[in-house]
């Protein structure tokens, strides 16, 4: 039997894990029985590195949401909640436990199509150390995103990250934090498709307000368009911080999951 495009088979892999549980089991039976990966290619930072990256037990990108909906208090609060998660002993606990006892992370924030912005770059985390260090610069720098909610655009700019850092995760995440559907750029689903397809997980943390957030682009719960649209890669998940879990308890308990996945 031909074998299958290595895109193809990641996708219909993606569709699997995210449709029910029958259905799931027979697209992967039916993978099983014949179908070759080909063309499987080193990844391109293997590839610009000639094998020389450093191997992490994952690499993860934080991409939170900078855009107009998030006012100057509220990126305060968001970039302290996550600083107080990665120096968390849980979140450091897990991190020194994995198999190589580190990560690599880095924190963009993004807002309309054409504004994205590196906040921290790509941090290697293998102590309190580094990642208390990572944290002090992310509370101490400066506002940079702009615009309305282009979360394909931040996806696209994430795995643009990924390809050109010098480490080599076991896993590789994009991990969207956001308050508001997407509404700008390139369709969300096709930005979703290209990242799974070069074996990237897009998990996401829905942010609520008070007033319960912003409905999905078809009037859907915000949770429910994350997970069909957004969301995607084996074991893909969304987490949602409301009143009911506080936001930078939210961000610890996603780390430890993302981390900790073997």
């Amino acid at each position: 039997m031909a074998a299958l495009p290595l895109r193809t088979i990641i996708l219909v892999l993606d569709r699997a894990w995210r449709s029910n549980e029958m259905q799931r089991r027979q697209v992967l039976a039916a993978l099983g029985l014949g179908i070759g990966f080909a063309g499987f290619r080193p990844s391109r930072t293997d590839a610009q590195s000639g094998g020389a990256a450093e191997i992490v037990d994952v690499e993860i990108v934080l991409a939170a949401d900078g855009s107009g909906s998030i006012d100057d208090e509220e990126l305060a609060l968001q970039r302290r909640g996550y600083a107080e998660a990665i120096t968390h002993p849980d979140v450091v606990r897990t991190i020194l436990g994995g198999l190589h006892g580190r990560i690599a992370i880095a924190y963009i924030e993004w807002g309309g199509p054409y504004s994205q912005h590196t906040i921290v770059d790509w941090t290697l985390i293998d102590s309190e150390e580094s990642a208390q260090a990572f944290a002090t610069d992310l509370v101490e720098a400066p506002r940079a995103a702009q615009g309305y909610n282009s979360i394909s655009g931040a996806i696209d700019y994430s795995v643009q990250k990924i390809n050109s850092n010098s480490f080599n995760g076991l896993r590789k995440i994009i991990d969207v934090s956001g308050d508001g559907p997407q509404n700008g750029g390139r369709p969300v689903q096709a930005a979703r498709d290209d990242a799974v397809a070069q074996g990237i997980t897009i998990n996401a943390l829905v942010v609520k307000s008070r007033g319960g957030g912003y409905p999905g682009p078809r009037g859907e719960p915000l949770e429910e368009h994350y997970r069909n649209d957004v969301i995607g890669g084996f074991g893909a998940f969304v987490m949602t911080a409301d009143e009911t879990l506080r936001f930078n308890e939210a961000v610890r308990r996603k780390l430890v999951l993302e981390i900790a996945m073997r």
